[in-house]
């Protein structure tokens, strides 16, 4: 099984043998790793918040790019707020290395060492000595830029117009007991402005629509509350929000990671790796010494750094003004990508699928995501200029969700799907509300895919048994709205899924205003017949808008 007989680990004793690696076809990192991360923590430029699989994937790599280029003097901080164990348990026994193994539509797989996060730290108070290291790092005049990927819900304050308890608690506690994810991050923003003001691009590079407000907005939030409170000195809402040395660049950012894959796993392992299991925490992250991930990829960021910045263009992350990204966001949140994805979840779930490839094989199911990318998506879709909406589409239809080396699952894409949908359909169906030349009523796919998410939240599958949900944050709140309605009348169903229907924050509008309601009601009670209803609606309403 092992090339060799010959066990290796990776981390820098390991990496010592870099002939073991290059014989294995791994690239590696060539540059002095010691030096750079001496560097780095002399004079820090660039934090990120967040290591999960995206970030070490894509951000880490192209900042490796730049570093055997001689392009870039020093690596990447990594800051973990949400889950602790992803640092303990994985980088740090791998000295903060990671193997990106990138998995193309060819067959053809290429490993690369990553060595450019070179310090990681957990944003936790309760580990003082770590949060100082944070705090210095935010003193530091030469950091430039802190980037996040902390996922959709980690910008969230409030839920049913009411602040969520951890952020009203922070508001009370002020810059020096906060203890929420982004309390924290705005307490460490507080310290760069108390040691200097000194300007810095917070960059938010989840995918979410207008992500550059959103963290913006936080900061706001926290920055205003704390001076109107008196926990924090005047000036600092200034700094933060209108002295133009803190800016918040929207940006666009696209490429499929999923969970680590059991094959990659024995790919690396047959080389002769060992310690290479993934790691499931406490917290249900799925987290490895290795990411795996499609060959695609695509990072446009708003050119807004107050501080400078990393020259990635020479590692192929687009930079241009803000409209541009808006844009290139809409066509790829909003209609080219992640509607599609999202559909997939849904009823790949709800029909037992366990691969995302597998589900491009299925008829109804190819039909619905072209349905709602080409049909309903595309014309509303807006033409960036640096992207073609539709050749962009063509990729992802023919050849990013059909690769069959992509191990991506609907269940772990179905993960904060009620986040999602607003963003992913809301403005789609806003669109057509709103432009003459479009109707509301010719939609007929992606209110289909609504119902069926309400559908997936009865927690049984099409086979009439019981199926896991993938974790969310109001999945508990919507499931006795949906459960207990199999033959029902559709008027009680309506009455039943009213207060849901109406929900903007779930949706981005309310169904009912959008003339949508009755149909997802349709669709919804259709599929909650019994075994086999749900293969059966998609079939009829696919024929229907094939005929329409």
């Amino acid at each position: 099984m092992k090339q060799g007989g010959r066990i290796m680990r990776l981390n820098k004793e390991g990496l010592q043998d870099r002939q073991w690696w290059l014989d294995r076809g791994y690239q590696l990192p060539e540059y002095d790793r010691e030096a750079v991360a001496k560097e780095t923590k002399a004079h820090p430029v660039w934090i990120h918040f967040g290591v999960g699989n995206i970030f070490r994937a894509f951000m880490a790599e192209a900042a490796q790019k730049l570093l055997n280029q001689g392009l870039m003097g020093q690596g990447i901080i990594g800051a973990e707020g949400f889950d602790d164990e992803i640092i303990e348990n994985v980088s740090r026994p791998c000295d903060d290395y990671s193997i990106a193994v990138t998995l193309c539509g060819d067959g053809s797989v290429k490993k690369s060492v990553t060595g450019s996060i070179t310090r990681s730290l957990c944003l936790n108070r309760a580990k003082t000595g770590e949060f100082w290291q944070l705090e210095a790092v935010f003193s530091n005049p030469s950091l430039q830029m802190a980037s996040f990927t902390i996922t959709e819900k980690g910008y969230s304050l409030s839920r049913e117009n009411a602040l969520l308890p951890e952020v009203a608690s922070d508001l009370k506690a002020g810059p020096k007991r906060s203890e929420s994810y982004l309390g924290k991050v705005a307490a460490l923003l507080y310290t760069r402005f108390k040691a200097g003001a000194y300007p810095l691009a917070m960059v938010s590079m989840d995918n979410c629509s207008h992500n550059g407000e959103r963290l913006a907005h936080v900061m706001e939030v926290f920055a205003k509350g704390w001076e109107e409170n008196g926990l924090a000195d005047r000036g600092f809402y200034s700094y933060v929000c209108t002295s133009g040395k803190v800016t918040f660049p929207w940006t666009m950012i696209d490429k499929i990671t999923p969970r680590p894959s059991d094959d990659v796993q024995k790919i690396l392992e047959a080389d002769g790796l060992e310690g290479m299991t993934p790691v499931v925490t406490k917290k249900h992250t799925y987290a490895a010494p290795y990411v795996n991930a499609e060959e695609s990829q695509y990072l446009v960021i708003e050119d807004a750094f107050p501080a400078g910045r990393p020259p990635l263009e020479k590692a192929g992350i687009i930079f241009t003004d803000r409209a541009t990204v808006e844009l290139t966001e809409q066509m790829k949140v909003c209609t080219c990508l992640n509607p599609l994805h999202t559909a997939l979840a849904i009823f790949g779930c709800l029909l037992g699928y366990e691969k995302i490839c597998d589900e491009m094989k299925d008829e109804q199911l190819n039909a619905l995501v072209r349905g709602i990318g080409y049909k309903e998506g595309l014309p509303a879709a807006a033409d960036p200029g640096i992207l073609k909406p539709v050749d962009f589409l063509d990729t992802v239809v023919d050849v990013r969700l059909p690769n069959p080396f992509m191990p991506d699952t609907p269940q772990r894409i179905a993960t904060d799907t009620s986040q999602k949908l607003s963003i992913r359909f809301g403005g789609t169906i806003r669109a057509y509300m709103e432009d003459p030349g479009l109707d509301v009523h010719s939609l007929r796919l992606i209110p289909l895919v609504l119902a069926g998410w309400l559908r997936y939240l009865t927690g049984i599958d099409d086979k009439g048994n019981a199926m896991a949900l993938s974790p969310d944050p109001v999945a508990k709140d919507i499931a006795p709205y949906v459960c207990g309605l199999e033959g029902q009348p559709a008027e009680m169903v309506m009455e039943k899924l009213s207060p849901v229907l109406k929900n903007t924050e779930i949706f981005g509008v309310d169904l009912f205003k959008a003339e949508l309601a009755a149909l997802v009601c349709q669709d919804f009670c259709a599929m909650n017949q019994g075994p086999g209803a749900v293969r059966q609606t998609l079939k009829d309403v696919l024929a229907l808008a094939k005929e329409g």
